[in-house]
C-alpha cells in the first residue's frame, strides 16, 4: 500500500508522459505498483484535480480499498473490537504493539504493524469517535533525560534466608530524540536507589544532558507547586556535581514527560512480562537479564533502513551532551535534623558533631561519607566539615570556634593538666613554680586545683615578674600556698604601689634638678 503523496505523484508523472523507469526511481516502487495505481485511478472515473481535493485517507482508500487488498488469506482480519476492549480493560498493561505481536504469532501472513495500527485507528474513529488531540512536543537532541519508576512491581525476588517473595521496583530513563532506554531493578524506591539509578543511567549514556526531568517523586522533589519548586538536598548535590538542571514536569501533568511514560508502558509489557516467568534470588541476577533485554531493545530496528535507538543516540543526542565527569557522584548518608539542640551538637552514628552555636534551634542536614561529616543549613549551604570519628571516645567532636566565648574559656581550662601549669611558671621564676606545685599538691585530687592555678597565673599576666616572685616567696616561706592568700597579697602590693616605683634618688653633684631646665 502506497501513501497519498506517492499515488498522486505517480498519476501526475504518467499523465505528463514520464516513463515507468523515472517513476520507479523517483518513488522507489516497482512497475507493477505503478500499473496498479494507474488502473485503479482510471477505474475510479475521477481526474487528478478531483483527487487533489480529497483527503489523504480518501485517496488511499480509493486506490487501496481495504476489501480489495490482495492477501494470501483475506479471512485473517484482526478482531479490533477485542483489541479495543483489551486496551481499555482496567489494570491492563497491554499496548497496541504487544497485541500486534500476538496477532502475528497467530497469523504470520497478517497485517504489518503500520497497517494494523491504521485500520485500528479507523475502527476506533468509526465506532467510538476521534481520539483526543494532543500537542506535539518538539524534542531537542541531548537536552533532557526523563526519569521515572515503573508502576508495576512484580514479586520475583526470593529472600534466600526466609523464602519470602519480595516485590522488585524498576527505575527507567529515556534520553533526547533517540529514546535510548536505561532500566535497573532495586529492592525499594528510597532516595539511595533513586540517586544510584540516576548515576548509573548517566554512566550508561556516557554523557550529561542539560536537564534531568524526574517525576514529582518525594525522593527527588520536596515540594512542587505552580509557585514554588523545592528539590531534595541530595538531588541538589547531584545537580551541582554534574552541572545539570533538575526540571520536573508540572505536578499531576503526565504529558510533561510523555517519552518516559510511553517507555514505562513498553517495559511493563515487554520487560516485566518476561521477567515474571522466572524467580530470582538476587537483584544482580535480575539486572543481568534487564541489561540484556534493554540492550536488545536499544539495538532493534523497525526496518532495515531505519536507525536503532542506540545508533540514533550516537548520531543525534550524544554529540549535543556534555562529557561525563571522570569520577562518579558519591551518595552520602543524609540525615535531617528538625532543630539544633542547645548544646549545638548533632548526633550521627553514636557521635556528636558541633556546629556554630548561633544555629541553635534551626534545621540542619547531616551528610555523612566514610571519611567526613558535612553539616548544611536548611538551604543546603555548607556550615562545617568534621573528620568522621570511628573511635568509641571521645563521643563529642567539637571545634573550638563553634563554641560560645565563655564555653571556650572553660574548655581551655578543663583541657589542661598539672604539667601544663608547671611549664607556665617557668618564665616567671623558681618561687612561682614552687608555689604552683604546692597548690596542685594541696588538693586531694590534682584536677581540683586546676581552676586555682589557672586563676593565679592569669592574675600574674600583666604584673612584674619580680613582684610575682616576691609574693610567691612569701607564700612558700609562710607555707600558705592558697589562691585566696596569693590574691590578697597581690592586691595589697598593688594598692601600696611597687616600692621600686616610689624610690627616691640620692643627692649627687652630677644630678641636675628641674630648675636647671627653666
Amino acid at each position: 500500500m502506497q501513501n497519498c503523496t506517492t499515488i498522486l505523484g505517480v498519476i501526475d508523472m504518467r499523465q505528463r508522459g514520464i516513463s515507468y523507469t523515472d517513476c520507479r526511481n523517483r518513488y522507489g516502487i516497482v512497475h507493477s505498483t505503478i500499473t496498479l495505481i494507474m488502473e485503479r485511478f482510471r477505474a475510479s472515473g475521477k481526474d487528478l484535480e478531483a483527487l487533489k481535493q480529497m483527503s489523504a485517507e480518501e485517496v488511499e482508500e480509493l486506490i487501496y480499498p481495504p476489501e480489495n487488498i490482495i492477501r494470501k488469506d483475506i479471512s485473517v482480519m484482526p478482531d479490533y473490537q477485542a483489541v479495543y476492549e483489551r486496551l481499555n480493560k482496567p489494570g491492563s498493561k497491554a499496548n497496541l504493539f504487544y497485541l500486534w505481536l500476538k496477532y502475528k504469532k497467530e497469523c504470520p501472513i497478517g497485517y504489518q504493524y503500520t497497517q494494523y495500527c491504521h485500520y485500528f485507528k479507523k475502527f476506533v474513529e468509526k465506532n467510538y469517535g476521534s481520539e483526543a488531540v494532543s500537542m506535539v512536543v518538539e524534542r531537542i537532541p541531548g537536552e533532557k533525560v526523563y526519569i521515572d519508576w515503573i508502576g508495576d512491581q512484580p514479586e520475583i525476588l526470593v529472600n534466600s534466608q526466609t523464602g519470602e517473595i519480595k516485590k522488585v521496583h524498576f527505575f527507567v530513563t529515556t534520553v533526547g530524540v533517540s529514546n535510548l532506554m536505561y532500566a535497573e531493578a532495586f529492592e525499594n524506591e528510597k532516595l539511595s536507589s533513586f540517586i544510584s539509578g540516576t548515576v548509573h543511567a548517566l554512566e550508561y549514556y556516557g554523557a550529561v544532558p542539560k536537564h534531568l526531568v524526574p517525576d514529582n517523586l518525594k525522593t527527588a522533589i520536596t515540594r512542587h507547586t505552580k509557585d514554588e519548586l523545592v528539590i531534595n538536598s541530595a538531588y541538589q548535590d547531584l545537580e551541582s556535581f554534574y552541572g545539570v538542571v533538575i526540571l520536573p514536569p508540572p505536578p499531576r501533568k503526565p504529558k510533561g514527560k510523555p517519552t518516559v511514560e510511553k517507555y514505562v508502558q513498553f517495559l511493563e509489557t515487554h520487560l516485566l512480562e518476561d521477567l515474571k516467568e522466572k524467580i530470582y534470588y538476587s537483584i544482580e541476577d535480575i539486572n543481568r537479564d534487564v541489561r540484556m533485554k534493554i540492550a536488545a531493545s536499544n539495538s532493534d530496528k523497525k526496518t532495515e533502513a531505519s536507525l536503532s535507538k542506540m545508533e540514533s543516540f550516537l548520531r543525534y543526542d550524544k554529540p549535543q551532551m556534555k562529557p561525563l565527569a571522570g569520577e562518579s557522584f558519591m551518595l552520602c548518608d543524609y540525615k535531617y535534623v528538625d532543630h539544633v539542640p542547645n548544646n549545638y551538637h548533632l548526633l550521627y552514628d553514636d557521635h556528636y558533631y558541633s556546629v556554630l552555636y548561633t544555629y541553635y534551634n534551626q534545621p540542619a542536614i547531616i551528610k555523612a561519607t566514610m571519611a567526613e561529616i558535612r553539616i548544611c543549613d536548611r538551604n543546603n549551604k555548607l556550615i562545617c566539615v568534621h573528620r568522621r570519628s570511628y573511635k568509641e571516645f571521645p563521643r563529642y567532636i567539637t571545634k573550638p570556634e563553634h563554641m560560645k566565648p565563655e564555653d571556650q574559656y572553660y574548655k581551655e581550662v578543663n583541657s589542661k593538666d598539672g604539667d601544663y601549669y608547671r611549664r607556665w611558671t617557668s618564665y616567671i621564676g623558681p618561687y612561682t613554680r614552687s608555689f604552683i606545685d604546692r597548690v596542685l599538691m594541696s588538693a586531694e585530687h590534682e584536677e581540683q586545683a586546676y581552676n586555682s592555678c589557672n586563676g593565679i597565673l592569669h592574675m600574674c599576666k600583666d604584673q612584674s615578674k619580680l613582684l610575682v616572685e616576691e609574693i610567691a616567696k612569701t607564700c612558700v616561706e609562710g607555707n600558705v600556698c592558697r589562691y585566696t592568700y596569693f590574691k590578697r597579697l597581690l592586691k595589697e602590693n598593688l594598692e601600696k604601689g611597687n616600692p621600686a616605683d616610689k624610690a627616691v634618688l640620692p643627692n649627687h653633684d652630677n644630678l641636675r634638678g628641674k630648675e636647671e631646665y627653666k
